[in-house]
């Protein structure tokens, strides 16, 4: 079995700290430090984990909310393990079962 892992983006908690409560807040600051992203740019960043990040975002972000990398990006295991097969390939998921009640009007 391998382990997933995951992270917590923290950018949107961190903002809210410094009053920050919309993705265009950072659009400027940003700018300011040669960081030059679109406003659709900035929304994703904030409302979702980037699956890339380059140091200057991540160092302009820093400077910006008074942090550290560790305090934007949390690194913790799923639950959920991923089993594999031998050839590599992950098996066909099995189906979810659930009990069914039956109610009767009145009761």
């Amino acid at each position: 079995m391998i382990k997933k892992m995951g992270i917590v983006w923290n950018l949107r908690k961190l903002m809210a700290a410094q009053d920050m409560f919309q993705t265009t807040d950072l659009v400027s600051p940003l700018a300011e430090r040669g960081v030059h992203l679109s406003r659709e740019q900035v929304f994703r960043l904030v409302t979702q984990p980037p699956q890339r990040l380059s140091m200057d975002t991540l160092a302009a972000l820093c400077d910006i909310l008074s942090c550290t990398p560790n305090d934007l990006i949390q690194v913790e295991a799923v639950n959920a393990q991923v089993r594999k097969t031998a050839d590599g390939t992950q098996p066909a998921a099995l189906p979810q079962h659930r009990r069914t009640q039956i109610r009767r009007p009145g009761s």
